[in-house]
């Protein structure tokens, strides 16, 4: 955590005049660096009330009131805020770096974000929780023009190794889809009293004589471009086969988080007995007062995505369920399409 915090305060520069947000729950490792962070630079530090958690507009005013000049969060909190719209353009003056790590950003919220905070930076930190608050970042260096436009997870903090590696743990050429693996200074020494899961996570480095020179296995998907950057493609347990064809889960929220209608959204597959294997399954939130019906999102959807792709359950909430760090509960989504296996397009 020590060599996060050093490197995170010197490249974005923490002051002692910093006011910074205490967003997520202390057993979230996201935490770590908001508290430490704080403290290291002799910052101020904002812990927001839980109880505001779900009010978008108490939270913006938070921001405001407390004149917070760095907010880091897990994308899911700050997509809300865009859906209800509660940002003004120019708000938050005092705001000069906006962070998000955890999960994806959907570019649509983050065009929102940036559209209205010309004068923040926004940067995407990338790294699970066995690699300690992140392993790797990237500035976005201007709004981007597309609602379908990939931010890449960057390149690597100092100290840490990004490698996509095929099956076989050889590299990937450029472009290529494999498994993202990392190395350094970032690495758990394993899980609390399980060895065996610690074995099958934490791997030998291949290319290190030292047997002490670990990897860990991330179990997402990724690739590296031509510009060097590493794109994030999802998990590998995301990606499944339907109808005979191997689909990734990501593409289709991505899609689906560039329609006017939604103000969240996620998709998930639960197992079925019949001809598709795996249904895919969509839970949605509609904005309010847009009469929209799941005939009418697919209809949509399939102007921009294949046949196979498009879900074939579909399910409306108040609000998605969140779990304790605050990212969708795709478990309870599961469990919630699973007991009402009726749900389909109308």
């Amino acid at each position: 955590m020590i060599h996060f915090v050093e490197w995170a305060t010197r490249y974005f520069g923490t002051a002692p005049t910093d006011r910074i947000s205490g967003h997520p729950p202390l057993h979230f490792d996201l935490s770590t660096f908001d508290v430490f962070g704080a403290f290291a630079a002799g910052a101020e530090l904002h812990l927001v009330p839980p109880e505001i958690n779900l009010l978008p507009n108490a939270l913006a005013e938070f921001i405001r009131t407390s004149e917070l000049t760095q907010w880091f969060s897990v994308p899911s909190l700050l997509s809300y805020l865009a859906k209800f719209d509660v940002v003004q353009f120019n708000d938050f003056p005092t705001l000069r770096r906006l962070l998000w790590c955890g999960e994806v950003f959907p570019t649509p919220a983050l065009r929102y974000w940036m559209a209205r905070l010309p004068h923040v930076t926004f940067t995407n930190l990338y790294g699970p929780t066995e690699t300690t608050i992140a392993s790797s970042y990237y500035r976005v260096p201007r709004c981007p023009e597309d609602d379908r436009a990939s931010i890449p997870i960057g390149t690597p903090c100092d100290g840490e190794e990004l490698l996509v590696l095929s099956e076989t743990l050889q590299p990937v050429p450029p472009g290529e889809v494999g498994e993202l693996y990392i190395r350094g200074v970032g690495l758990s020494p394993g899980y609390w009293r399980d060895p065996e899961r610690t074995r099958a996570a934490f791997l030998p480095n291949p290319f290190a004589s030292d047997p002490a020179d670990r990897i860990y296995r991330t179990g997402d998907l990724a690739k590296i471009e031509d510009d060097g950057l590493v794109y994030f493609l999802g998990r590998a347990d995301s990606q499944i086969k339907s109808r005979g064809y191997r689909i990734e889960l990501g593409e289709i929220e991505t899609a689906l988080n560039a329609l006017r209608y939604l103000r969240e959204c996620a998709v998930v597959a639960i197992p079925t007995e019949g001809f598709e294997g795996t249904a895919i399954c969509c839970a949605y939130v509609p904005h309010p007062g847009v009469p929209i019906t799941p005939a009418a999102l697919r209809s949509e959807l399939s102007k921009v995505l294949p046949g196979p792709m498009l879900p074939s359950r579909w399910m409306a909430f108040e609000w998605l369920p969140r779990n304790a760090n605050g990212k969708y509960d795709r478990r309870q989504l599961q469990e919630a399409f699973a007991d009402n296996e009726t749900v389909a397009a109308r």
